[in-house]
């Protein structure tokens, strides 16, 4: 009797270590996944959280994406924005998209100390209205006719963005001899709000904006005269590039406008309008971003 309980706990505890071995062996293969899920990682890219070289801003009406590119890690970061009138200067869209295939090529053009982010898009539904896509395209892809292209100036509200920022702003603006809506209010529109969130997060040392097209590089104000660093990388700018440089931009009345607004909020910022609409005038333009970056890495 004795031996048959011996026997029967030698039984039990054999078993019981295979089981306790076999669960640990299991274990060994579990892997945790501590990746966020799909919500956390898309609020992680709207605030700008993203480590990455890639940032989705905002979204436009039409809920396309507004991206961000970043290039280079310092701590002065200089902005260049494209595409703000989507389709119709969607020559400035192009030059922002060579800036970044340039940075891309040429890593070392970036000083130490200094980020370089590229907006090439600022209105994706007007460049989608003209180009039938808010991505990347060629000229060859740009239509021959000059209603479908102004008709790409305006977001899908109908609204210059470049009416919409708080500077002067006004319900109607003025482009050339017409009246454009400049929305419901300063910053109605998502386009615009997910632009003053960025750079009201990030504060960048200067901001960089493409127009076309008059052919010049105009200093931002807003009520309060230029910035001094304004002033000078105006000069910077448009030594090295060769246009002509402006203390503002006089052709017509602007309300609303979004270099103004930033000088507004003390960040220097100077509009480049290229000299047509056919354009991107890369050579010049290159010329005045190296320069800018030159200034910038001291």
């Amino acid at each position: 009797m004795k031996k048959a309980i011996i026997l029967l706990l030698v039984v039990i505890v054999g078993v019981g270590a295979y089981f306790l071995f076999q669960s640990s062996s299991d274990m060994a293969d579990v892997v945790i996944d501590t990746t966020p899920s799909g919500d956390e990682q898309t609020d992680a890219v709207n605030t700008g959280q993203d480590e990455g070289d890639v940032v989705v801003i905002g979204k436009s009406v039409e809920g396309r994406d507004i991206t961000a590119y970043h290039y280079g890690t310092g701590d002065k970061e200089i902005l260049f924005v494209g595409g703000i009138h989507g389709g119709y200067s969607w020559n400035t869209a192009l030059v922002a998209y060579e800036l970044m295939d340039y940075l891309e090529a040429n890593a070392g053009a970036i000083p130490s100390n200094v980020e370089v982010t590229v907006i090439p898009v600022l209105n994706p539904d007007g460049q989608n209205k003209t180009l039938g896509t808010a991505g990347r395209f060629t000229k060859v892809d740009v239509p021959s006719s000059q209603d479908k292209k102004i008709s790409g100036r305006f977001n899908a509200h109908n609204v210059d963005l470049n009416r919409n920022f708080d500077c002067d702003w006004q319900s109607t603006g003025t482009w050339q001899n017409t009246t454009v809506s400049g929305g419901n209010e300063a910053f109605s529109e998502p386009e615009s709000q997910a632009f003053r969130d960025y750079v009201v997060t990030r504060k960048p040392s200067a901001v960089v904006v493409w127009y076309s097209a008059a052919g010049g590089v105009f200093s931002s104000s807003c009520g309060a005269g230029i910035l001094p660093e304004t002033r000078t990388i105006t000069n910077t700018y448009a030594q090295a590039s060769g246009y002509p440089a402006y203390e503002s931009f006089d052709f017509y009345k602007t309300t609303g406008d979004m270099p103004n607004w930033l000088a507004k909020e003390k960040i220097p910022a100077i509009s480049v309008l290229l000299s047509t609409h056919e354009d991107t005038e890369w050579s010049k333009n290159k010329a005045g971003i190296e320069a800018l970056l030159l200034h910038y890495a001291q």
